[in-house]
């Protein structure tokens, strides 16, 4: 089987708008929760999210494919360019962004000029592994602040639909547009397991490159949930937080005082690559992932179930071929939800035994709020740069640990020799996605 490592990432969150910006803030523990200023949301029980705070798609895509295309393809597209971007796959043009951008692929023979007759947006590339590359990109609620405005528009104004509604709002949509725009024509897949989307993304294209499939994959979550069907639908759930008056201390990952995750936007996508293509192209290695595991609770629909989740880890630990003895690091799933953090505690505890309170662990969702579908690959990128830069991020708001679980976080950065760490995900309808990510040994 072949090695897969990670070759460049990209992120956009409520603590900035890339990842260096991202990994900055998260440093200094600082929250992205805010109160909502996307729509009016006095009527709600929740009144609070992690916005994206001056983003501009305008960086990233033509304005007509702005007004086109629902935020979560804007967030996908963008934090596919900055992977590609930071893999040295391709290189814009400063002078013309996007209306005449150019894309110019490294390790390539010839060159090929592409006009896109949908895009109008010219592209230079060379024959490359970009052009074969695959792309999959997960998404739990896809378009719906598209189908909510829609929607209004119909019920209020009793005007038309968009004609662009149905192709726009598709969870497939995000893969599909960052094929276009970066001429990519591998497999192109989208991705819906709930929470755990952005996971399943990585784990899957890990796979297509792990048995020859591709020999590079861009893939990751995007999510943009922030409008009223959205948050209102979760907090009837009551999966919420509802404390409004302090946002910046609503997301309390395993505290005895959280009552539910802060809703959040933003995207995770990282660049894999076989291990041997990475190497001929000296490219830099971030991090290789190693293992991956998936399974279901097979139990209810929002009610997480720690067998299940136990089992994701244990198999992911066995397609890494490590032992659970040799995980020095494990990125939380960690919502902030009373029955969710308390399974993840007792699925902790089953795996690693008494082991399980002295493994650092670090629990992003305190500072970012919980990014839905683009979780999951946001907290492997945190994974893969905690790896590479020896930093465990802080675990903010963690005032009075849980009885039940103490866990191992840090209130401040922390220095760490990781080697191997694991980075959960487990989504509604009982749906677990676990990554093992190593540091890179040539």
């Amino acid at each position: 089987m072949k090695r897969v490592v990670i070759t460049g990432m990209g992120a956009l969150t409520p603590l900035g708008n890339d990842l260096e910006t991202t990994w900055k803030n998260l440093k200094k523990g600082l929250s992205g929760i805010n109160h909502i200023s996307k729509f009016d949301a006095s009527c709600l029980s929740s009144k609070i999210a992690g916005e994206l705070k001056g983003f501009s798609p305008e960086n990233y895509m033509p304005k007509k494919d702005i007004l086109r295309l629902d935020p979560f393809v804007h967030y996908a597209i963008a934090a596919a360019i900055m992977a590609a971007e930071d893999a040295g796959l391709i290189q814009q043009s400063t002078e013309h962004r996007i209306q005449n951008t150019e894309y110019r692929i490294q390790n390539t023979d010839k060159k090929l000029k592409i006009q896109n007759s949908k895009l109008k947006t010219p592209f230079v590339t060379r024959h490359s592994s970009l052009e074969k590359a695959g792309v999959i990109i997960g998404s739990s609620r896809g378009g719906i602040s598209t189908i909510e405005r829609e929607l209004l528009k119909l019920k209020i104004q009793n005007s038309k639909l968009s004609s662009y509604l149905m192709p726009s709002t598709t969870i497939g949509m995000a893969s599909s547009y960052i094929s276009m725009r970066l001429a990519i024509k591998g497999p192109t897949i989208g991705i819906s397991t709930a929470c755990a989307s952005g996971a399943n993304a990585i784990g899957e294209a890990f796979k297509l490159i792990r048995y020859g499939e591709a020999q590079v994959a861009l893939a990751g979550g995007s999510e943009a949930p922030v409008c009223r069907l959205s948050v209102g639908g979760y907090g009837a759930s009551g999966a919420l937080s509802r404390r409004n008056s302090e946002p910046e201390k609503a997301s309390r990952p395993f505290d005895k005082d959280r009552d539910g995750f802060a809703i959040s936007e933003g995207a995770g996508v990282v660049v894999l690559e076989e291990l041997n293509h990475a190497l001929r192209r000296n490219a830099r290695i971030y991090a290789e992932i190693s293992g991956y595991g998936t399974s279901s609770d097979a139990f209810h629909q929002t009610k997480p179930l720690s067998d299940g989740e136990a089992l994701a880890i244990k198999k992911a630990l066995s397609d890494a071929k490590a032992s659970k003895d040799d995980v020095d690091y494990i990125n939380a799933h960690a919502t902030g939800t009373v029955l969710g953090d308390k399974a993840e505690a007792e699925t902790i505890k089953k795996v690693f035994g008494k082991r399980a309170p002295r493994i650092p662990i670090s629990a992003s969702k305190s500072m970012l709020g919980h990014m839905l579908g683009a979780a999951g690959a946001v907290e492997a990128i945190i994974t893969a740069l905690s790896i590479n830069k020896g930093v465990i991020t802080p675990t903010i708001n963690l005032d009075c640990p849980d009885i039940v679980f103490n866990p191992a976080c840090f209130r401040k950065p922390t220095k760490a020799d990781i080697n191997t760490a694991i980075s959960n995900s487990f989504g509604f309808g009982g749906v677990n996605a676990v990554l093992v990510i190593k540091k890179f040994r040539s």
